[in-house]
């Protein structure tokens, strides 16, 4: 069975500023390796919402550099996957952080995700919104480093901010008890 969960943002916010100068050592570095930004942002993410979807190729997930999901670290799978394109929710079953493209700027929240673009429309770098202030929104971020940077300091084409509005986790508790009673594993 689905469920909804909510996503803790400020969890999310504290992973960024923890980390925002450094490198997690459960996580590859991917600095030189394509950017570091949306793997960052995923770390934060699942700070926040504390689950992973494991589907191979369609769902959202890290265990190894070799055994992680492209939705981990490439911009456009990140964006597909929380914005859950139909053919991409089909395939995922649907498990992990939901979101939206915002339209309004009321609905930007700290923890929310900004994706900046190229003068081609080409997303290239993700960041995660963690303040705010009279004028300006504050991000974190990685591969160029940043923490509390203002977002009018970024030179981009133009922007997408995606919120995040819940986490979908699935409670299959005849799955669960399968795999226990069966000695295959514990609660996934």
């Amino acid at each position: 069975m689905l469920t909804e969960i909510p996503y803790l943002r400020e969890r999310a916010v504290e992973y960024a500023r923890r980390w925002a100068n450094d490198r997690n050592p459960l996580f590859i570095d991917f600095t030189g390796r394509g950017g570091d930004c949306t793997s960052f942002v995923s770390q934060c993410v699942f700070a926040g919402s504390g689950i992973m979807n494991y589907t191979p190729t369609f769902g959202w997930y890290y265990v190894s550099p070799s055994d992680r999901a492209p939705a981990w670290a490439g911009v456009d799978e990140f964006y597909d996957f929380l914005v859950g394109q139909p053919q991409f929710v089909e395939e995922n079953g649907g498990t992990g952080p939901r979101g939206f493209e915002v339209t309004n700027a009321s609905e930007i929240e700290i923890g929310d995700v900004i994706q900046l673009a190229n003068s081609r429309g080409e997303f290239y770098h993700t960041l995660i919104i963690s303040g705010f202030t009279d004028n300006d929104i504050l991000i974190c971020a990685h591969s160029d480093d940043a923490l509390d940077r203002p977002l009018s300091s970024y030179n981009y084409a133009s922007l997408r901010i995606l919120h995040i509005e819940g986490v979908i986790i699935d409670i299959n508790s005849d799955r669960i008890f399968d795999n226990l009673i069966n000695g295959i594993s514990i609660g996934r």
